[in-house]
This record gives structure tokens, C-alpha cells and sequence, in this order.
């Protein structure tokens, strides 16, 4: 059974899809009187390859319009045969033990294991069971011992893997083992509020001490942090803060010999609506403006739906910053529908609608217009607007000002009445060097009318700081590129992010960002090329210090995160050379001259002076020659930098 709830003015009727299509309502499938679709014996038929299995929607109609529901995935339920197996081992006694099996079902199946055939107990705290079908034993006893099998089962079906002996030998004199890690962490993505389990098991003699930390050194923290067996971290109810790369060491007790391991977390978060979009009543021939904005890990991609139908742009029909802003212009009775805004990204969807309908009569007041925002001070703003036709005025009985701080949910806002004959106002006891978002409302005894255009200002009081961010290469011709938002909203309008191939001198490709975007990728470039990217930081007052970094395409991976100062990384190259000449003669003059004063000081003595000068830029900090462990020799005509320079002064009788 499949709910579909829906409310609106009715009649409303409800319909269910499959895949798209329409699901064939008769003695298999019927929609209850709530909207709810009942499929009877639910299966795959053989015969003709048909399943019920797919993808169900519901659309519900009404004089208005049409929306359409999220989808839901419906499997059928199955359990095959185990793909990876345990397999017979022998470990010492007091060794370390560590028994796998892998099998795909839908739902996930729960595993268990049994020994000699008896469900095994995990009452005993050296015996750790990993859900995804991973068993542990240390501190190995020779009553360990025995056959050991997986069990899985679902509600489809329950199977064993095949059997594998674990054989416990007398412990030879105890004899010094270096750490050992049997298995590290694995790549995990995971989505917001689930739980991660990073694996780390090692071996060794004295057994070694498993910790764990982040490779960018900040705190794991503690809060729903939990250590299971003698070494996997378990992190309850995932953040997106919990993202990064995470560090298993093992070391041996009283020294500082360790063995590690890496693993990356990447932690998703599903579409969240920063802003929704309204409905409107518009006259005919009028526009109206539609805004739709979210946030996800990853990025949200936006489309639009008119009466459930993909929208498709027109004449008359305006898609424009990145599917974020619909306009409608000129509008028509074509127009009058329910207009959906869904955001999808790999964690989920989630989706918002408003209707536009055309007003048949002008009671209400039009939206006050040109508004304008000024700063005074770090902590005031006067806002002025238009004051309307007279023939309107006498229906107005006062305005709303609505103010936030740029990036604060709709629930932070605040709003200040303002008298009818007055059409400027100042904010006070605001916060220095912030942005804000104001519109504003007119109000007559019928009610209120459409809000005015926004206005986004900053207080004085300076520009951001320099923004820190970082990359990754997705390819040879390919990077994303990701940055830290400010910990307080306002404190920054957006971000212009611009990007050159090295040795070019403009830079190329500038994008805007509004302030709550912390990624963007970047395609289509040179393969195996260097870039230069500068991120800028920007508000009302100008823009901040930017921050560059110089990425080769040639080496994948993350760069580390940028600390606010420009990075310069680069290819080694003639330019290298004549550096290193220049310097080199330099040096040389000077030791040359301190000889020559030794000498009219009188000192009998032989002086020395060598220089060893290379200068080599890597990109990324990568081991190795630089850009991709190619190392060029200085380019003929350019001469070579002087390895050592020796001067010899013999003692004068």
C-alpha cells in the first residue's frame, strides 16, 4: 500500500503512475477513497518479465491545477547466495582473528554467525560482529576454535555461506611483531543522521594501540563517538561536519612506531529550501516572478513542473540562475497552473509548489516599487521607495518593512510596521559589515499585496576576510572546487570565483555565487594543464583579498585547505634556472669581497665558500618531480644552475 495525502479545495482526484505510465487500475491494483494505491499479490511474472517493481507517484488534480508527489521506490524483496565467503585461517594463540561475508539483498540483510553450527555468542568482548558481515576475534584462545558460517536473512529468504575452520595454534615463546594492520578503514558516503563504522583491526607484538584521528588535525570530537571491539570507530547520527578523511593508527606500546591507514567519509545531506516559491495573483498581460532556492551536499539541480508536466521555457517563460528564478511575463490565462520547484540530488529530493492565478479585480494594492536600501553606519540602513499614485494611496492603510540577514531562514525575520504617509524608514542596532535582505509590503483593509522587489545591502564596516578553500581533481580536464561559508550569516553577499591556465596573465570563466554556495566544478579544461583559481569573498562594501591556488590536472586528489594566504605552486621551469644564476652570482661576489677583507686584516687562513642553490616549485606538494613526476632539464641557451662555487685563498708569506 501506497499513502498519497493531498489537501486543497475540492474535488480533487488522485491517480498513480509507475515508471511514468499509468498503473492499470482493475482486480490487481485500486485506489482506496484516500488516495491510497492497493496492489494485490505484489510479484515478478515470470511469463511476460513483468513486475510491479519501479518507481510510484501520485498526481492529484483540482479546478486550480495539477502537482505531483515525490517518487517512491518500490523492490521486490530477495535474498541471493552469499558472493564472498569465509575462509579457513590458522592463528596463533592470542593472534588476532578476522572472518568475512558479503551477500546483496533487498532489504539489506542482517548477518549473524554461528560456530560448530551453534549461534554465536557475543557476550564475550573479544568477539566484535560489524554489520556488513565482519567478524573479529582477538586476544585468539584455542577454544575458538571450531567451523565458523554466516547466517543472512531478510523477509525474502534465509542463507548460509559456506563453511570455513578457524585452527588455533600453541603459542610459540613470544617473539617481537611489528604492528600490523589486517584491515583500515574503507571509502564510506553516507547520508545525514545515519550511523558510519570505519573498520581498523591490527596485529602484533606487544599488541599495538589503535587511535584514530583526521587528516586535516581537527577534533573527531566525542559527541556520538563510539569505539567498538578494540579499534573501529562507530559515528552515531552523522553530520556533514563529520565529513573528511580519517587516520587509523596502530602503535606499538612506548614508542613511536606505528603503521596507518586512510579512509574518507563523505557525508550527504538532502535538498533543503532556503527559499520557497509564493503563490501570486497577477491581471492579465502582468509578470510574476517565481524563486525557488536549496541547499544539499551535493549541490541541489532544480527543475520546474507546470500542472506536473516538465516546464519548458518560451516566449513568455524566463529559467534563469541555475533554474533558481522562473519569470512568467505577459501573462495569459495559458498561464494560470500550479508550478512545482523540485531540487534532487543523490541524497533525495524535496520539492515546493505555488500557484499563479489571474486576478479578475484590483482591490488589493500593487506592490510598493523601487525600493532602495542605503547604508548610514556599521549599524543602520535607511530604506526608501516610490510613493504610489494618489487615487491608490487613499486604500493603503499603512506598510511592512521584512528584513533578515542574508543566508537566515524565513523564521529569523523581522518586520516593522510603517505609516501610510511615510515611505522611508531606518534600521538601527543592526551588525557591522553585514548583508541583509529587505522587501517590503503594502497593506489595505482587504489585505496585503504582493511583497516589492528585494533589495540586498550591507552595512559599513568592511569587506569580508579572505575566503579558505581547497580542490579536488575529478580528472584530467576537470576540478571541483570547494570553499568554507562564514560561521554567522551575513557576513558575506557571495563569491566570485574565476580561474586562468598558467602561464596566461587574465583570468577567465568568473562565476557569482550567492553566499550560501560553498561548490562549484569546473569542466572542460585543458587536460593535464595548471590552473591558477582566485576566490573572492564580496559584500555591499567591495571585495575581500583574494585567495588563489595553483592546481595541477596532472595530479589527482584533494589539496589541502587553503589558509587565507595566496599559494604558489609551480612547474619547475627556466625561470627556476635563471633564479637560481642570479643568486648564485650574487652570493658569489659577496664571498669573493669577505675573502678580500680577510686578507688586508691580515688572517692566515684558507677560506671557504660554496653555494648549492636548486630551486624546484612542486605543484600540490606532491612527492616526486613536479607536475606529475616530470622533471625537465634547464632549456638550452639558459645556462644551468651552479651546483657549488669554490674559492680558495692560499696563505702569503
Amino acid at each position: 500500500m501506497l499513502d498519497c495525502e493531498v489537501e486543497g479545495e475540492g474535488p480533487i482526484t488522485v491517480t498513480w503512475r509507475r515508471n511514468g505510465a499509468p498503473v492499470p487500475i482493475g482486480s490487481r491494483a485500486s485506489v482506496l477513497a484516500n488516495g491510497t494505491l492497493l496492489v494485490r499479490n505484489f510479484s515478478k511474472r515470470r511469463e511476460s518479465n513483468e513486475t510491479d517493481a519501479g518507481e510510484y507517484d501520485c498526481a492529484a488534480q483540482n479546478r486550480y491545477g495539477m502537482l505531483i508527489s515525490r517518487k517512491a521506490r518500490v523492490q521486490l524483496a530477495f535474498l541471493p547466495k552469499f558472493h564472498t565467503h569465509p575462509e579457513s585461517m590458522t592463528v596463533d594463540e592470542g593472534g588476532v582473528a578476522r572472518l568475512t561475508c558479503q551477500v546483496n539483498g533487498i532489504p539489506e540483510a542482517n548477518i549473524s554467525w554461528e560456530r560448530n553450527k551453534t549461534m554465536l555468542s557475543t557476550e564475550d568482548s573479544r568477539y566484535t560482529l560489524l554489520p556488513y558481515g565482519v567478524l573479529q576475534i582477538t586476544g585468539v584462545r584455542r577454544g575458538d576454535s571450531g567451523v565458523f558460517r554466516c547466517v543472512a536473512n531478510n523477509i525474502a529468504n534465509t542463507r548460509y555461506s559456506h563453511e570455513a575452520q578457524l585452527t588455533v595454534t600453541v603459542a610459540a615463546p613470544r617473539i617481537y611483531k611489528e604492528p600490523v594492520i589486517l584491515s583500515g578503514p574503507q571509502n564510506l558516503t553516507i547520508t545525514v543522521h545515519q550511523t558510519a563504522i570505519l573498520e581498523c583491526i591490527a596485529t602484533g607484538n606487544p599488541r599495538p594501540i589503535v587511535s584514530w584521528s583526521r587528516l586535516d588535525g581537527r577534533s573527531i570530537g566525542v559527541e556520538g563517538i563510539q569505539v567498538l571491539g578494540t579499534g573501529n570507530l562507530m559515528i552515531s547520527d552523522a553530520t556533514l561536519q563529520h565529513s573528511g578523511v580519517y587516520v587509523c593508527s596502530a602503535n606499538r606500546p612506548g614508542t613511536r612506531m606505528r603503521r596507518t591507514a586512510l579512509g574518507r567519509l563523505v557525508v550527504q545531506a538532502p535538498p533543503e529550501f532556503l527559499q520557497w516559491p509564493q503563490s501570486v495573483s497577477r491581471p492579465a498581460g502582468s509578470s510574476a516572478v517565481f524563486t525557488c532556492m536549496a541547499q544539499g551536499v551535493p549541490e541541489p539541480h532544480l527543475i520546474w513542473l507546470k500542472n506536473g508536466k516538465i516546464l519548458k521555457p518560451g516566449d513568455n517563460v524566463k529559467l534563469t540562475n541555475n533554474n533558481s528564478t522562473l519569470a512568467v511575463t505577459r501573462i495569459t490565462s495559458q498561464d494560470e497552473a500550479i508550478y512545482q520547484c523540485i531540487a534532487e540530488n543523490s541524497a533525495g529530493t524535496n520539492q515546493a509548489s505555488a500557484r499563479l492565478a489571474i486576478s479578475q479585480s484590483t482591490e488589493l494594492p500593487e506592490a510598493p516599487e523601487d525600493l532602495k536600501a542605503t547604508p548610514l553606519s556599521s549599524t543602520s540602513l535607511q530604506v526608501t521607495w516610490e510613493p504610489p499614485v494618489p487615487e491608490v494611496t487613499d486604500s493603503i492603510i499603512g506598510y511592512v518593512l521584512h528584513i533578515r540577514m542574508a543566508g537566515e531562514p524565513d523564521s529569523k525575520e523581522l518586520q516593522e510596521a510603517v505609516s501610510k504617509t511615510t515611505f522611508q524608514h531606518e534600521f538601527s542596532s543592526l551588525e557591522a559589515a553585514t548583508t541583509y535582505s529587505i522587501y517590503l509590503k503594502a497593506y489595505s483593509p482587504l489585505g496585503a499585496s504582493q511583497q516589492s522587489s528585494t533589495v540586498i545591502t550591507t552595512t559599513l564596516g568592511g569587506v569580508p576576510s579572505s575566503p579558505s578553500f581547497f580542490t579536488k581533481v575529478l580528472n584530467q580536464t576537470a576540478m571541483q572546487v570547494f570553499w568554507e561559508l562564514p560561521s554567522k550569516p551575513g557576513r558575506v553577499e557571495g563569491f566570485r570565483l574565476a580561474y586562468r591556465e598558467v602561464p596566461n596573465t587574465h583570468f577567465q570563466g568568473e562565476e557569482v555565487f550567492p553566499g550560501h554556495i560553498n561548490t562549484h566544478t569546473i569542466s572542460l579544461l585543458e587536460p593535464a594543464a595548471v590552473y591558477e583559481i582566485q576566490l573572492v569573498a564580496y559584500n555591499g562594501n567591495g571585495d575581500g583579498t583574494a585567495t588563489t591556488r595553483l592546481v595541477s590536472l596532472a595530479e589527482g586528489g584533494t589539496s589541502a585547505m587553503n589558509d587565507g594566504q595566496s599559494s604558489c605552486n609551480c612547474a619547475k621551469s627556466s625561470d627556476g634556472s635563471v633564479t637560481g644564476i642570479v643568486v648564485g652570482i650574487h652570493i658569489s661576489l659577496a664571498c669573493i669581497i669577505f675573502c678580500v677583507l680577510f686578507l688586508m686584516f691580515g688572517y692566515r687562513h684558507s677560506f671557504f665558500c660554496q653555494k648549492d642553490t636548486q630551486v624546484e616549485w612542486a605543484v600540490s606538494g606532491e612527492a616526486g618531480g613536479p607536475m606529475g613526476h616530470r622533471t625537465e632539464a634547464p632549456k638550452e641557451g639558459l645556462g644551468r644552475v651552479p651546483e657549488a662555487i669554490e674559492l680558495m685563498v692560499q696563505e702569503i708569506c
